[in-house]
């Protein structure tokens, strides 16, 4: 009898402390990042390197399918390719959120990913000494923030918040948070505006971007603002050229991103009295009531 309560207690701690699919996936994911690190500092030829990179993310892609089964959400393909663009710390696109897009990055795309690899995301986010790489922990505080978009789902751009929107929660849905913003490499007006959700339902985790339809319309107070912003900026940057002034270069970087942020409050403020904010509005919540199961 005693034998037969070892060998009991001895299966049950084995399954108690196997390797969840998630933990599977997140330690082929360490290693291959690893495998490709030890090939770099042995200067392994670019041709290598891509190879082994791709080779290593299509595995991935296999786990993260599995992992998340089947993608059914209305309007968008059912197969994903793998969030994470390289796995070698020196390309851009490396560290992005584990998950599967769904879509393209030219048009409308839904990344699904599970709230555990997020929460796990996040940690690694929140122990980087980079403050601009730097996240909060909390699911809820880092959705809110423009850096959170930026690497989790973007590569080579930064996300800017112009507006939240006022969404309800569709019916199932733990969570649904609906933002007007853009991608960009330089501060000022952006033109490119997507509207992105992102839902949480259960265990599962989806963040869509599309492009706003209507297309933002322009509004002149806002645009008289920047103008007026980025012409002192760059009376400031010509001063601090023709002065070599770091100060005078420091005050118009400031000036710019202050008249940055000026610009993008205006629009925050003024774009529900236009006439395209209805529509923004009912594009946010159809995208947020298709990834809820609506």
């Amino acid at each position: 009898m005693r034998l037969v309560w070892t060998v009991m207690f001895a299966l049950a701690s084995s399954a108690a402390f196997a390797a969840s699919p998630e933990d599977d996936y997140i330690a082929a994911r360490d290693k291959a990042i690893a495998d490709i690190a030890a090939m770099e500092s042995t200067n392994a030829p670019v041709e290598t390197l891509d190879a082994a990179n791709e080779k290593a993310r299509a595995d991935l892609e296999k786990r993260l399918s599995a992992l998340l089964g089947p993608f059914t959400v209305k309007d968008f393909p059912a197969a994903g390719t793998i969030n994470i663009e390289s796995l070698s710390s020196s390309d851009v696109g490396f560290g992005m959120l584990d998950g599967l897009r769904h879509g393209t990055e030219d048009g409308p795309s839904i990344v699904a990913s599970t709230r555990g690899l997020v929460e796990r995301w996040l940690q690694s986010r929140a122990a980087e000494t980079d403050a601009d790489l730097k996240l909060p922990t909390s699911f809820d505080a880092a959705l809110k923030l423009d850096a959170f978009y930026t690497q989790a789902i973007g590569s080579d751009a930064a996300f800017t918040s112009t507006l939240d929107f006022a969404l309800k929660k569709p019916d199932g849905a733990d969570m649904a948070i609906a933002r007007l913003g853009g991608w960009a490499q330089d501060i000022g007006p952006n033109s490119d505006q997507e509207v992105v959700v992102t839902v949480v339902k259960g265990n599962s985790v989806l963040i869509a971007e599309a492009p706003a339809t209507p297309p933002v319309p322009k509004i002149a107070a806002c645009d008289a603002a920047w103008t007026a912003a980025d012409a002192a900026a760059q009376k400031l940057a010509k001063q601090a050229t023709d002065d070599s002034d770091e100060n005078t270069s420091d005050a118009a970087n400031a000036a710019w991103t202050k008249g940055d942020n000026d610009f993008r409050a205006c629009m925050g403020k003024s774009l529900p009295d236009t006439p395209a904010y209805p529509a923004l509005l009912a594009q946010a919540q159809a995208l947020a009531d298709h990834m809820a199961g609506k």
